[in-house]
């Protein structure tokens, strides 16, 4: 039977969280979904632990890549392979709360949107949450995303009955920065719920703790992805640096 949602989720080294992101998967009160594990040539215990997660419910998929490619490569074959209407995503170490999938397909649904995401809190390392709600704005389209990067991975579904199945473009990280853009440059209007249905592990050392490569990833984005002019670029860029800034405060 083809599952209404497929979940996307690239393992590499994360042996110690993966367990508790699944659980956190398997406790959604909307059950029909898949989650797809892709394995990408970790080198501690994580294919062990996926496979034994696998094994225990048929809903998750464990696919095993031959090289280490990196996390958009790895979300990219998942995107290929499922079999859902919605995809959505959720990193190893993260996690979300039990409504998140049953409050976003009503809201899918009652919107017409293509595209929809959440506020969040912050977790760290061990688990302890920051004490503040990331909000986001109710909407944004093509030209309000490219000011600022609001849409964080782990609260994001989009409809592929709506513009298909997009892929994200191999880059080390903005990756699903750069997704977003791609399925907002076809028209239409992501929409927001100031609800936080996720929580964000911020760890030492991940590929999204480093702000100024993070910078530099989203400068290649505005040039290579979205072939914006050295003028236009500076402008969004500019923005979406304030942006960056102000969020660490509020």
């Amino acid at each position: 039977m083809t599952p209404t949602v497929s979940i996307i989720t690239p393992l590499y080294n994360c042996a110690s969280f993966i367990t508790e992101t699944v659980n956190s998967v398997c406790s959604q009160t909307f059950p029909d979904w898949e989650m797809i594990l892709i394995d990408d040539c970790s080198t501690d215990d994580s294919l062990a632990v996926a496979e034994s997660l696998a094994n225990k419910d048929d809903r998750i998929h464990l696919i095993k890549m031959e090289t280490n490619s990196g996390s958009a490569a790895a979300r990219n074959i998942g995107i290929e392979k499922a079999h859902g209407r919605y995809i959505a995503f959720i990193d190893s170490d993260d996690l979300w709360t039990q409504q998140k999938l049953e409050i976003q397909l009503a809201f899918l649904r009652q919107t017409n949107a293509p595209l929809v995401y959440s506020a969040y809190e912050k977790i760290d390392q061990q688990g302890a949450r920051a004490e503040r709600l990331v909000q986001v704005p109710d909407e944004i389209d093509y030209e309000g995303l490219l000011f600022s990067t609001v849409i964080a991975t782990v609260t994001a579904i989009y409809d592929t009955d709506k513009v298909g199945r997009v892929f994200m473009p191999d880059i080390r990280k903005r990756q699903d920065y750069a997704l977003w853009l791609r399925i907002l440059r076809q028209g239409g209007v992501a929409r927001g719920i100031n609800e936080p249905l996720a929580y964000l592990r911020k760890r030492p050392g991940s590929l999204s703790s480093n702000k100024l490569s993070a910078a530099w990833y989203t400068w290649r984005v505005y040039r290579e992805m979205e072939g914006l002019s050295l003028a236009a670029s500076l402008n969004c860029f500019g923005h979406y640096a304030f942006n960056a800034f102000r969020k660490m405060f509020i």
